[in-house]
């Protein structure tokens, strides 16, 4: 069993899911994934969230390890996804007198997945603070970050915030639990990245909006229920997540293509030498076709500038750079510089299909397209390929 002191009152009691491949059956997770859950010892017991459902045989022995024969008062429901409230209705049947804290919209969804009879819940509203014993429990309500009902608690003792999946990242903690046990910026910073891009990105408003309204809770460390625990500097992940959301993003461009039959990827290979040539650094091109989704959108997101091709495919794009495409409208991505080229054997399809998903998403398009009929020679490219680079450059380094 794993158990970990973050503060004297409060214990990690979280897993390791290095068996599941796709987070959300969707987001690939190579390095794993946490699933953390806390508890705090006072004169009142209280666990903060439960995990998956099946990824932690010893869940139940964790908490009753940590409570040395105690009882459990208090179960606080953060954010109701399954890998966070999985194993609510388990920790009831051991602890029929805990009970849940959440909000009204929480117990409203609570109702839909798990049928909690109302008297085992204990609604709290924004601000509120519940005593219990040496402590308190401060509660904020932070929606869709990233769902109606999510919030956070704020142990005031210890200054500790409770953030679920604010502030969280993938990745197993493969050693301690602290961002102090870990090379932040090589362990745990790409995957973090990539984590706000797939899940978060969407409602960066409301993440800008949630960290204002956090501005002035004295916080020491920020325990989420993804990744590490952030006792050294937690203003770090909050000064990232306040970044990513407001948008900001480094000097750098993705080339993301589909191609059948390697028109699109030459042609792909020809706007990167000729954007090098004009000074451009950090280009990093992708075949969407073999790169999973999740990280052309986490590269998306960290740069400024990115360029989508593809070749014509059934009088539309490529599928997989519709698949692309659909991520990139629910990313919703800000202050981009984009550009697009494409290669066909008559019509164009699939840059005309582009140029109409920009519009739709209201994107910054550099003109003009780079688009090429049968192979993409030089003859062909080289006027319209000298006038984009120049213009996409220029836009952006404005």
């Amino acid at each position: 069993m794993r158990i970990a002191k973050v503060t004297e009152r409060i214990s990690y009691i979280g897993v390791n899911d290095r068996r599941t491949a796709l987070f959300e059956n969707n987001w690939p997770i190579p390095y794993g994934v946490s699933y953390n859950s806390y508890i705090i010892k006072d004169e009142k017991n209280v666990l903060i969230d439960t995990v998956e459902y099946g990824s932690d045989g010893d869940f139940l022995c964790k908490i009753e390890a940590v409570l040395q024969g105690g009882s459990l008062d208090y179960l606080v429901v953060n954010h109701m996804e399954p890998d966070h409230s999985g194993m609510i209705r388990s920790v009831l049947a051991k602890y029929p007198q805990a009970k849940i804290i959440g909000n009204a919209k929480t117990f409203e969804l609570m109702q839909k997945y798990y049928g909690i009879s109302e008297e085992n819940v204990m609604l709290v509203t924004d601000g509120q603070e519940l005593s219990i014993g040496s402590g308190s429990l401060k509660f904020v309500f932070v929606p869709w970050v990233h769902w109606p009902e999510t919030m956070v608690t704020l142990d005031v003792a210890d200054s500790v915030l409770f953030s679920c999946d604010a502030f969280g990242g993938y990745g197993s903690l493969d050693g301690g639990i602290f961002d102090s046990d870990y090379n932040m910026d090589e362990m745990f910073l790409p995957e973090m990245r990539r984590y706000y891009s797939n899940i978060v990105a969407k409602y960066n408003q409301m993440v800008t909006r949630a960290i204002t309204k956090l501005a002035g809770v004295p916080v020491k460390m920020i325990a989420p229920s993804h990744g590490v625990v952030w006792k050294e500097n937690p203003a770090k992940v909050i000064s990232l997540y306040s970044d990513w959301a407001a948008s900001k993003a480094e000097e750098g461009v993705v080339i993301a293509y589909a191609s059948m039959y390697g028109n699109t990827a030459g042609l792909a290979d020809q706007i990167g030498a000729k954007l090098a040539e004009c000074g451009i650094r950090n280009i990093r091109t992708y075949d969407v076709s073999r790169t999973n989704v999740s990280y052309i959108l986490s590269d998306i997101m960290r740069y400024k500038g990115f360029i989508l091709g593809t070749c014509a495919y059934n009088t539309f794009m490529h599928p997989m750079m519709e698949h692309l495409c659909n991520e990139l409208r629910i990313m919703g991505p800000k202050g981009k510089v984009m550009g697009i080229f494409g290669t066909s054997g008559w019509n164009g399809a699939g840059a005309k299909a582009l140029a109409k998903f920009a519009e739709e998403a209201k994107l910054n398009v550099v003109s003009p397209t780079v688009e090429a009929f049968g192979a993409p020679t030089a003859e062909k490219v080289n006027p319209s390929l000298e006038e984009f680079a120049k213009e996409f450059v220029q836009a952006l380094k404005a």
